[in-house]
């Protein structure tokens, strides 16, 4: 993902929802059946901008910023991701979109799922991006790079993109140190999803790259926990897991670059269109 794929700055005029005691920055693109964007850590809803345009000519598209990043303002509470499904959820009911899809990359795709899991009857279709559901599961060398996240990073950060769209949108651009402080904290907390995934309701779409943060064992896995994975498709896919559940690892693509791929709006497009 170059530096300029996602810091150029949104053409629609974005909004303000009061929810859960946070106000949530969001923008409406496109129009059809309403689908919810969730960014990943240190980011914003512009990191889908190479793949707005695509989504957004068949979905009303809604990208949200999540607490502390972007356009939103933290808050006095920890970066947690089942914090983050509950004010998607009251988003959800704020705008009256019904049942969405909903569609998050990395720390979205954990709030994405976790907004599954608590609260199944407000998605309709769920696509889980370059999300870990086990901190044990990622490569040892990512989980040094994270303990190094803190305050003191800013001197390395300030020439990455990440810097530059918090100092370009944030209403305190100052904050970003303790942005820094907080996801640091998050990403150091032991973590295993396991029993909140398995069986879960929602259809579900698990996508990474074929050189992601964990290895596509991982979402192999993930792919098992919903009953994937475990015996021939059949002729007619009626041996295919129940629930309606997929696998994409996508080819020649990473942690980093997946979400704004082409290969990622094809997967995504072409599992929402899916009655159910």
């Amino acid at each position: 993902m170059s530096t300029t794929d996602w810091t150029s700055g949104s053409k629609a005029p974005g909004q303000y929802a009061d929810v859960n005691g946070i106000e949530l920055y969001y923008e409406t693109h496109g129009a059809g059946r309403p689908l919810v964007l969730l960014h990943g850590g240190l980011g914003s809803g512009e990191m889908f901008g190479p793949i707005l345009p695509t989504l957004a000519d068949r979905h009303q598209v809604v990208t949200v910023d999540l607490q502390g990043h972007g356009r939103t303002a933290d808050i006095d509470r920890p970066i947690d991701v089942r914090l983050m499904a509950d004010d998607i959820a009251a988003l959800i009911d704020h705008l009256a979109l019904g049942a969405p899809d909903v569609v998050g990359y990395s720390l979205g795709g954990g709030v994405a799922l976790q907004t599954a899991v608590r609260h199944p009857a407000r998605i309709r279709r769920l696509v889980a991006v370059s999300a870990n559901i086990r901190k044990d599961a990622i490569y040892p060398e990512m989980l040094a790079q994270q303990g190094q996240v803190n305050a003191s990073a800013v001197e390395f950060m300030r020439n990455t993109p990440m810097y530059e769209l918090y100092q370009r949108v944030a209403p305190r651009p100052e904050a970003f140190p303790r942005l820094l402080d907080k996801i640091g904290e998050s990403m150091a907390k032991d973590f295993d999803f396991t029993e909140d995934v398995r069986g879960l309701q929602v259809p579900t779409l698990i996508v990474a790259g074929d050189a992601d943060m964990a290895p596509p064992s991982h979402y192999a896995e993930v792919f098992t926990l919903l009953g994937g994975g475990l015996r021939d498709g059949g002729w007619m896919g009626e041996g295919r897991p129940e629930g309606g559940h997929a696998l994409a690892i996508q080819p020649g693509l990473t942690h980093y670059d997946i979400v704004g791929s082409p290969l990622l709006a094809a997967a995504t497009l072409a599992f929402l269109d899916q009655e159910g």
